[in-house]
């Protein structure tokens, strides 16, 4: 039985092809989509985690007389089920570096800065208690910055120049890190300016402040980031009014781009999996013509006693086999694509196999359901009149 579809498969070889080049297309094609979406994703997830962006974060609203101070901080960090917590300053401002300016962003922190916002040190070290203690004049940048500047990512021990508003303070970079901004970064072209990281100390000082803008709050569970949050404003009401200070829970703005990601991959990957039904129609089409090439091949079949079924079910078997074999082509393909495209980029590889093995299913229904008439018309051939042809 398998060698006989075989043989009506390769029957036209130059056809039996170009059809499974159609399947093998519309499948590479919803492939790709579903892996650029997972890949996405994951992609996205890791640099908003990286960002902090899985976090609470405590600010004093404007237009309020409500600020954020130390005592908030230490309270903070002892409310229950709060990992850590460190204070936030920023502000965006101009830096010179080997006389070259350009606008960055600041950030005041401490020592807790890469347990909350997960910042990876590429070279040299991240800011320590003692630096914030002493308000000793260091700083850590991005290493798009240090490229930029230095044509190398290294470049501990030199020193950048920044603009406080009413003067410049000089100081040392101690390390560079390789945050979750930079991809950002490089793919608006200059749009997002550089950071650079320093003890929130040495900013209150050059700013003449002693309180913070923002407080970033990492939890212990991110399922119950809302109720850490209702907790933390309860403690703050006792010192400030509740429309004063507001808590953000940063992990519903990421989740919610992730929903949006995924409803525009499923859109995506639908349709791109129109190009399914147009390889469908094209299977019909080649079908059709078989039954009609071997008509008298069925009528032969029927005349030694072959049922309605075994017509119908060799049929379908075939446009089934067809179907298949360019699903098969069309998710190598993808997946391959899919694998060059992430390793030329540098990005981790992602596919869901439940998509591969959804699209491979689906792809043979396909096949089934447009070699389904084709089926039946040989199925019902007269073998009298098959004979004649």
């Amino acid at each position: 039985m398998v060698k006989k579809m075989l043989r009506g498969l390769f029957r036209q070889k130059l056809r039996f092809i170009l059809t499974v080049v159609g399947i093998s297309v519309g499948v590479c094609a919803v492939v790709l989509v579903s892996a650029i979406g997972e890949i996405g994703k994951n992609e996205i997830n890791s640099r908003m985690s990286g960002m902090g962006m899985d976090n609470l974060l405590v600010m004093a609203n404007e237009g309020s007389n409500a600020v954020l101070t130390i005592s908030d901080l230490d309270g903070i960090k002892k409310t229950p089920d709060v990992q850590n917590a460190m204070p936030l300053l920023n502000i965006v401002t101009d830096a010179t570096i080997l006389n070259r300016s350009s606008q960055v962003m600041m950030w005041g922190i401490n020592e807790d800065a890469g347990s909350v916002i997960e910042l990876d040190v590429i070279h040299g070290r991240m800011i320590n208690r003692g630096d914030v203690k002493t308000e000793n004049k260091v700083c850590v940048i991005d290493e798009a910055l240090a490229i930029s500047s230095y044509k190398r990512s290294n470049i501990v021990g030199k020193t950048i120049d920044i603009n406080f508003g009413t003067h410049y303070e000089t100081l040392e970079i101690i390390g560079v890190v390789k945050s979750g901004v930079n991809v950002l970064q490089n793919m608006l072209s200059g749009f997002v300016p550089d950071f650079i990281y320093l003890p929130y100390s040495v900013m209150q000082t050059a700013l003449g402040t002693e309180n913070f803008d923002e407080i970033a709050v990492k939890v212990t569970d991110a399922n119950i980031g809302d109720n850490v949050a209702a907790r933390i404003e309860a403690n703050l009401s006792e010192e400030y009014e509740y429309a004063s200070v507001s808590v953000e829970n940063l992990l519903k703005q990421k989740d919610n781009m992730l929903d949006i990601l995924s409803t525009v991959t499923l859109a995506l990957s639908a349709v791109a999996g129109i190009s399914l039904i147009v390889s469908g129609t094209s299977i019909m089409t080649v079908m059709l013509t078989s039954v009609t090439e071997r008509t008298r091949e069925i009528g032969i079949k029927k005349s030694i006693g072959a049922d309605r079924l075994t017509i119908m079910f060799e049929f379908l078997s075939e446009s089934a086999i067809i179907t298949l074999i360019g699903a098969a082509i069309g998710l190598a393909a993808g997946l391959l694509l899919s694998l060059t495209a992430c390793t030329i980029a540098g990005i981790a590889f992602s596919v869901s196999p439940a998509i591969c093995i959804f699209t491979l299913v689906i792809s043979v229904i396909i096949g089934a359901i447009f070699g389904a008439y084709p089926a039946y018309k040989a199925a019902s051939l007269n073998p009298v009149e098959a004979l004649r042809v």
